[in-house]
C-alpha cells in the first residue's frame, strides 16, 4: 500500500510522484488508449493506486494487474475498464444520462438554437495527437459549451431532474448509503468539456478559470454519485468545475479547480469533523456530515480506459448501461425507456455495419437533421422533421432480414412470424419517442401505436417528399393515406390537438372558445385517424394536414382552423374541441347479423325440478330497440372470419360496440328517449336478478348431484358451450359502464 498518513476514514491523495507512476502504468497497459489529461484528473481520487499495479518487467515497465482490468463486450463494441477504489466524492453526474434525456431540447430539432432553450451539445470522440504526431481518436469524449456558467447549469439541471426521478424508488437511497455504504460499483467515462468564450481574467490579465475541464461522467450509478455528493455537501458541478474556498474552510471567494489542490484539503476538513463528533444518531438534517459520510469514504468504481473503436465510445458505454434500465423495474419512464430502446437498435446497426455512424447519430438525436444524407438546402422545418421520422420508421419496421434479426436481438422479440401486438406497439412507441426529439416538446409515445401485426413484415414508403405528398393528397389516395397513416398522429399530438387515450372513464377536459372547461369524449388515436379518413371529410382533412405543416414552418405557431373546403381560416386557432367537432368520434357500430339458434344450455332433471323463477332476459322474447347500450346476449354467436385490415387502418376494439348489438327499431313500437332510458334500466335490473338466479341454480344442481351420487351432471360439450357464452356475455358487459358514462350528465 502507498504510505499515506490518514487520521480518519477519508483518504488523502497519494503524492504526485505516486500519481504519476500510476498514470504511466495505466497508459502502458495493453488496450488502453485514453488521453493523459483524463488520468491526471482522476488520479487524486484513486485510493492505494500502487495496489493495482504489477511488478516492473525486464524493461522496468509497470502496468495494471490482470485482476484490476475488465474487458467488456457490448452489442455496440468492446471496452477496457480499470477496477479501482475511489474517494467517495469522485465522479460527475452526466447530463447525457438517457433516463433524463427528455428534459433537454434535442439538436435533432431544426428549430433549436434560441438562447432560452435548455439544450445539451453533441458528444463526440476526443481527438488528439499520438506519439508520432498523427491526429486520431482516443478513448474519451468531448463536448463544447458557450461558457462556464452553461457548464455549471447543465450539471445542476441534471442533478435536479435525477432527484425528481429518484422519488419513484421504494426506499431512500441516500439513507441506505449512509447506513450500508455503496454495494455496487459505478462506471465512469472520461469527458472533456471545452469553453467557447474566453474565460474571465483577473487584474493582471491572467485567466481566472481554465478553458477546458476534464470530468469522469457516471455512465452507471448517476443516482449513487449524486446522493454520495449530497452527503458530502458538494455537487457534481463543483467536482467538475471547481470547489469554493469556503467549503475548504479558506478565506475569500476563490474557486479551486484542480482536484490535486482541493481534494487533500477537503479530506482533511472531513477527518477533523469526524474526530470532533461522536457517532450519536445519523440524523439526516442535524447529524455530522463526516459521520454520515464515513460508510462511503471509499467506494469501488469502474473506469473506462480503452476501446479498439474510440469513435463509437459514446454508444458503447450507453449500451452497457441501457439494458438494465429499459426493462422494468428500474427507473426509466415510458418516454426515456422508448428512446433508449431505439438507440440500442441504432447502436447495434452501426456495430454490425448495416448503418453508418452519422445516420445513427442523427436518428438517435445526437446530431442535426441537416447532417443526414439526402437533405437539400431548400427543405423546411416540417420536411426535415418528416425525413428523420420516416427514416426512423423504416429502421424500426425494416424489410431487410439482417436488420430484422438485429432488431429482434436488441428488443428481445419473438421470431418475426410470431410478433405479437405488444411487440409491435413497443416498436411504435420507440419510433414515436425518437420522432418527438425533433419537436419542441415530447408527447406520450403511445400516440404512435397505430399499427396492426401486419407491420411485422416491414413498412415500405413511397419515398416521395413531403411537399409532393401534401400537394397531391386532394386527389391521390396513396398520398393521402400515407400522410394520415404515418404523419397525422404526431403532427396533431405536437400541437396538443390529440393525445393518447389515458384509459380513464372520465372524459378529458379542454378549454372552450369562451374560456369554459368542457369535458371531451374519450377516444383513441386510431379513432381520430379513422375520422380523418372519412370520405366526406377528405378536403378538410387535407387542409388540416397542410395547416399543421405550415404552422411548423412558421416557428411552431398555433395552427389555423380550416373550412370544409380545406382553406385555412387565418387567425382562428385549431383546438382539440374544434377537431372533435369537425372530425367526430366514430362509434364503430355495425349492422346486426343473423344469429344461428343454439342448443339448450343444460339438460338435466335437477334443473327442471328447481323452484319456479323469473324468466331470464337472455332467453325471453324482447322487442328490439335502437339503444346504444348492449342487451344481454340472446344466443352464442358464431365468430365471423376476421376481415383483411391494413396496417394503417386497424381499429382498436375499445372503440367499437359488438357486431350484434345494434338492433333495428321496430315499426310497431316507436320508442322515445324516456322509454329507451327506462328500458335500459329494466334490462339491467333483470340481468342483475338473473345472474343471482344462475348462481342459485348451480348451487341446487351441485346439491342434487351429490344426493344422486352423480359426480359430473353436465356434459363436456354442454359446459364448453355455456362457459363460452358466459365469457362472451362478460366481455359485452364490461363495455356497458363506458357507454353509460358517455351519455351521463357530469357530476
Amino acid at each position: 500500500m502507498s504510505e499515506v498518513n490518514v487520521d480518519g476514514p477519508f483518504p488523502i491523495p497519494v503524492s504526485r510522484e505516486d500519481q504519476e507512476t500510476w498514470i504511466k502504468a495505466v497508459l502502458a497497459t495493453e488496450g488502453v488508449n485514453l488521453p493523459r489529461g483524463a488520468l491526471e484528473n482522476i488520479a487524486p481520487f484513486i485510493v492505494d493506486p500502487n495496489d493495482t499495479l504489477s511488478e516492473a518487467d525486464a524493461r522496468g515497465v509497470r502496468t495494471l494487474k490482470a485482476s484490476s482490468i475488465r474487458r467488456i463486450r457490448t452489442d455496440a463494441g468492446d471496452m477496457v475498464v480499470a477496477v479501482v477504489r475511489m474517494h467517495g466524492v469522485g465522479g460527475v453526474q452526466w447530463g447525457h444520462n438517457e433516463r433524463i434525456s427528455s428534459i433537454w431540447r434535442s439538436v435533432a430539432d431544426p428549430t433549436v438554437g434560441r438562447e432560452t432553450e435548455k439544450t445539451l451539445t453533441s458528444v463526440r470522440p476526443w481527438m488528439g495527437v499520438d506519439d508520432d504526431g498523427r491526429k486520431k481518436c482516443f478513448a474519451a469524449l468531448e463536448s463544447v459549451v458557450a461558457n462556464r456558467r452553461m457548464l455549471i447549469m447543465n450539471a445542476e439541471d441534471a442533478a435536479d431532474e435525477l432527484k425528481r426521478r429518484d422519488r419513484v424508488r421504494p426506499y431512500d437511497l441516500e439513507e441506505d448509503l449512509v447506513l450500508n455504504g455503496q454495494q455496487d460499483p459505478g462506471m465512469y467515462v472520461p469527458q472533456q468539456v471545452r469553453i467557447e468564450e474566453n474565460p474571465e481574467r483577473d487584474s493582471d490579465g491572467n485567466p481566472l478559470y481554465p478553458d477546458a475541464y476534464w470530468g469522469w461522467m457516471a455512465v452507471r450509478g448517476n443516482n449513487r454519485t449524486q446522493k454520495r455528493q449530497s452527503i458530502f455537501r458538494l455537487t457534481s458541478s463543483e467536482v467538475l468545475a471547481g470547489v469554493p474556498a469556503e467549503k475548504l474552510e479558506r478565506e475569500g471567494d476563490e474557486i479551486i479547480c484542480d482536484p490535486r489542490d482541493w481534494l487533500p484539503e477537503f479530506s482533511a476538513v472531513l477527518n477533523r469533523e469526524f474526530a470532533e463528533t461522536g457517532y450519536g444518531e445519523l440524523d439526516p438534517t442535524n447529524g455530522s456530515r463526516a459521520r454520515r459520510a464515513a460508510a462511503i469514504a471509499v467506494v469501488d468504481a469502474h473506469l473506462v480506459i480503452g476501446t479498439p473503436t474510440p469513435q463509437r465510445l459514446y454508444r458503447i458505454v450507453q449500451m452497457n448501461n441501457r439494458r438494465d434500465h429499459v426493462h422494468p423495474p428500474l427507473e426509466f419512464d415510458a418516454l426515456d425507456r422508448s428512446r433508449a430502446l431505439g438507440r440500442s437498435v441504432l447502436g447495434m446497426y452501426v456495430a454490425q455495419q448495416v448503418m453508418d455512424e452519422k445516420t445513427a447519430e442523427v436518428l438517435s438525436g445526437l446530431a442535426p437533421i441537416r447532417e443526414l444524407s439526402g437533405v437539400s438546402a431548400d427543405m423546411t422545418v416540417s420536411e426535415l422533421r418528416d425525413l428523420r421520422s420516416m427514416r426512423l420508421l423504416q429502421e424500426l419496421f425494416p424489410v431487410d432480414p439482417r436488420k430484422r434479426h438485429l432488431l429482434r436481438r436488441a428488443l428481445s422479440e419473438n421470431p418475426p412470424s410470431q410478433l405479437k401486438s405488444g411487440e409491435i406497439n413497443q416498436r411504435a412507441r420507440t419510433w414515436s419517442a425518437l420522432t418527438s426529439e425533433s419537436y419542441p416538446a415530447p408527447w406520450n409515445p403511445r400516440v404512435g401505436q397505430v399499427f396492426s401485426t401486419r407491420a411485422r413484415e416491414g413498412i415500405v414508403l413511397s419515398g416521395r417528399r413531403l411537399p409532393d405528398l401534401l400537394t397531391a393528397a386532394d386527389t391521390d389516395d396513396d398520398a393521402f393515406d400515407e400522410l394520415v397513416s404515418y404523419r397525422a398522429a404526431h403532427w396533431l399530438a405536437s400541437f396538443g390537438i390529440i393525445e393518447a387515450d389515458r384509459g380513464s372513464l372520465d372524459g378529458q377536459e379542454a378549454i372552450g372558445d369562451a374560456g369554459e372547461r368542457i369535458r371531451r369524449s374519450r377516444r383513441t388515436v386510431m379513432n381520430c385517424l379513422q375520422a380523418l379518413r372519412h370520405e366526406k371529410s377528405r378536403m378538410m382533412a387535407v387542409g388540416v394536414l397542410r395547416s399543421l405543416a405550415a404552422a411548423m414552418d412558421d416557428g411552431d405557431r398555433r395552427p389555423w382552423r380550416v373550412s370544409s373546403s380545406g382553406k385555412e381560416m387565418v387567425g382562428r386557432e385549431m383546438t382539440p374541441l374544434w377537431f372533435d367537432s369537425e372530425f367526430p368520434k366514430d362509434t364503430g357500430t355495425r349492422p346486426r347479423k343473423t344469429v344461428p339458434s343454439a342448443p339448450p344450455l343444460l339438460t338435466t332433471a335437477a334443473v327442471s325440478a328447481s323452484p319456479p323463477s323469473p324468466t331470464l332476459p337472455a332467453l325471453s322474447p324482447m322487442t328490439p330497440t335502437p339503444s346504444l347500450v348492449t342487451s344481454a346476449p340472446v344466443q352464442p354467436t358464431a365468430a365471423p372470419p376476421a376481415p383483411a385490415v391494413s396496417a394503417q387502418s386497424e381499429t382498436p376494439a375499445t372503440d367499437e360496440t359488438d357486431e350484434a348489438d345494434n338492433p333495428v327499431p321496430s315499426p310497431e313500437e316507436p320508442l322515445t328517449l324516456e322509454k329507451l332510458v327506462t328500458r335500459v334500466e329494466e334490462r339491467i335490473r333483470s340481468l342483475h336478478a338473473a345472474s343471482a338466479e344462475v348462481g342459485e341454480l348451480l348451487g341446487h344442481l351441485a346439491d342434487q348431484s351429490r344426493a344422486a351420487s352423480v359426480a359430473q351432471p353436465i356434459g363436456r360439450h354442454q359446459a364448453d358451450r355455456t362457459v363460452r357464452l358466459l365469457n362472451q356475455t362478460l366481455s359485452r358487459l364490461r363495455r356497458l359502464p363506458e357507454l353509460m358514462e358517455e351519455m351521463t350528465e357530469p357530476v
